[in-house]
């Protein structure tokens, strides 16, 4: 029992030893963080900006065809009412011609 709580006391001592060198470690990457903090700071705001930018653009998008899509809406009511406009005509011209053919049998009728 003595042995284990003396490997135990060894790695504590160990570990004593070690924490001074990984303040001093840690410490010198602090330093290092401190002076390359405002080049990454710098970084972030400009993904931030191009961030901004790209919403700003997709929205933008967004609109252009929300209102790309209104006017084809818009275009297929116009043909669709074309179409319906052109039937009816083609059905009056038949109309028409169906009459005029029997005032032309009727003239036939007369000459005859």
């Amino acid at each position: 029992m003595l042995q284990a709580m003396s490997g135990a006391e060894d790695r504590v001592e160990t570990r004593i030893e070690i924490e001074p060198q990984e303040a001093v470690a840690e410490q010198g990457t602090l330093a290092v963080s401190a002076d390359e903090f405002s080049a990454l700071e710098e970084r972030v705001h400009r993904a931030v900006e191009v961030v901004k930018r790209e919403r700003q653009a997709r929205a933008s998008a967004e609109e252009r065809a929300a209102e790309a899509e209104a006017k084809v809406l818009a275009a297929a009511a116009q043909v669709e009412h074309l179409q319906s406009e052109l039937n009816a005509l083609r059905a009056e011209r038949d109309q028409v011609r169906q009459r005029v053919e029997r005032v032309l049998k009727q003239l036939d009728a007369l000459e005859v």
